[in-house]
C-alpha cells in the first residue's frame, strides 16, 4: 500500500461530497473507538455550567433609618408614584427590580445603600 501524504488527504477531502465525508467520518469513529460530537458537547456543557446569570433580582431587604430616603430612591428606580414607592418600602423584604442586567443591579444597589438601606441581589 502507497503511503499517503497530507496534500493527498486534503485533495481527496476537497473533492468528495458531502456524504462521502460523512461515510469517512463514520468508518474513523468505528475503526478508533472515538466519537466526533462528544468534544463539542463537553464543551457546551462547560460553558453553561460556569456562565454567570445575566439578569438578576433587586430585593430590598431592611430600609434602615432613613425611611424617606429610600422612598426617594425607590421612586427615582422604578419610576412609582408616592403612595406605591411607600407601600412597597414598607413591605419589607420587597422586589425592587427583577430580570435587570447585572450593571443596572449594581447601580440600584448603591442608590439604595447610599440611602441607608439593605439590599440582596439574586
Amino acid at each position: 500500500m502507497a503511503k499517503l501524504t497530507h496534500e493527498d488527504i486534503l485533495a481527496f477531502i476537497e473533492e468528495a461530497t458531502i456524504l462521502e465525508l460523512n461515510d469517512l467520518v463514520s468508518a474513523i469513529e468505528e475503526k478508533f473507538g472515538v466519537t466526533a460530537a462528544a468534544p463539542v458537547a463537553a464543551a457546551a456543557a462547560t460553558e453553561e455550567a460556569s456562565a454567570e446569570p445575566t439578569e438578576v433580582t433587586v430585593t430590598l431587604t431592611n430600609i434602615g433609618a432613613t425611611k424617606v430616603q429610600v422612598i426617594k430612591a425607590v421612586r427615582e428606580i422604578t419610576g412609582l408614584g408616592l403612595l406605591e414607592a411607600k407601600q412597597r418600602v414598607e413591605a419589607t423584604p420587597a422586589v425592587i427590580k427583577e430580570n435587570v442586567p447585572v450593571a443596572e443591579a449594581e447601580e440600584i444597589k448603591t442608590k439604595l445603600m447610599a440611602a441607608g438601606a439593605v439590599v440582596e441581589i439574586k
